[in-house]
C-alpha cells in the first residue's frame, strides 16, 4: 500500500499566510503523524508573530492553533469535524466538540447573535 503525501505546512516558505493558507490543507490531512508535524510548524508559525507582538490575553501560540483550527473545521460537515477534532485534539472554540454535540444552524445563529452582542 503506498504511502499518503505529507501535508506539509507553508510549502511556498511564505512570510505570512491568510488563515485560509494555513487552514486548508488540514481538513484532507488523515494520518496522526502528519497532523503532528503540520500543528508542531504551525504553532512555530504562531509563536514567531507572538514574539514580535505578544497578545493581551496571554493565549499561547498551541491554543491560538487549536481553536483556529476547531473553528474552520466548523465550516465543514461533522464527520470533517469529527477527524479535524481528533487529529489535532481541538475543538470549535464556540460549539464545542462535534462528538459531545451537533450544533444546528439556527442554534449556530443563537450563539453567533450572542457573541456579537457581548
Amino acid at each position: 500500500m503506498a504511502k499518503k503525501k505529507q501535508m506539509k505546512f507553508n510549502p511556498k516558505n511564505k512570510e505570512t499566510l491568510t488563515f485560509r493558507e494555513t487552514l486548508e490543507p488540514t481538513i484532507s490531512i488523515t494520518e496522526q503523524a502528519n497532523a503532528d508535524q503540520y500543528l508542531k510548524d504551525y504553532i512555530a508559525y504562531i509563536r514567531k508573530w507572538l514574539d514580535k507582538e505578544p497578545r493581551q490575553d496571554n493565549m499561547t501560540a498551541e491554543q491560538i492553533a487549536k481553536a483556529n483550527l476547531g473553528y474552520y473545521a466548523g465550516y465543514f460537515d461533522r464527520e470533517t469535524r469529527i477527524r479535524v477534532e481528533k487529529l489535532f485534539h481541538c475543538e470549535h472554540p464556540f460549539f464545542g466538540k462535534a462528538t459531545e454535540h451537533e450544533v444546528s444552524p439556527k442554534e449556530a445563529f443563537e450563539i453567533g447573535k450572542r457573541l456579537a452582542e457581548a
